[in-house]
């Protein structure tokens, strides 16, 4: 009888923590720029410095990440498990303005997305 009420109590931990890092909702769209994260963190920019900038920060192992219009950061992750980075996917958009759609997860504080998809922003936002 203590196995099952263990096993259940597991069983209700493990339901409660996918719940709480559930999307939020339908497929939504964030419109920014992809820059390095270390820029958006550590140097406070708005926007990057050049999209070569934000090329050569990747192709050196920093994650990319799309800082929106509203100032928040969103981590690009993958669905898939085992997870695989999504560098490759943003290269092509590395320092330009983007707007991606797809499921956004809040947990803690951070937000990621998975991207259905991203198309470079039309000029002018």
């Amino acid at each position: 009888m203590r196995k099952l009420q263990v096993g259940m109590l597991v069983c209700m931990s493990m339901m409660l923590a996918i719940k709480s890092s559930r999307a939020e909702g339908p497929a939504t769209k964030v419109k920014g720029y992809v820059i390095d994260s270390s820029c958006a963190f550590v140097k406070n920019l708005k926007k990057p410095i050049s999209p070569e900038c934000a090329v050569n920060c990747a192709k050196a192992g920093s994650p990319l990440v799309i800082l929106s219009d509203s100032g928040i950061i969103y981590w690009p992750i993958s669905a898939a498990m085992p997870a695989t980075g999504q560098n490759d996917r943003l290269m092509e958009f590395a320092g330009k303005r983007v707007i991606a759609t797809g499921q956004v997860y809040s947990k803690g504080g951070s937000r990621a997305i998975v991207i259905a998809n991203i198309e470079k922003a039309p000029d002018g936002k």
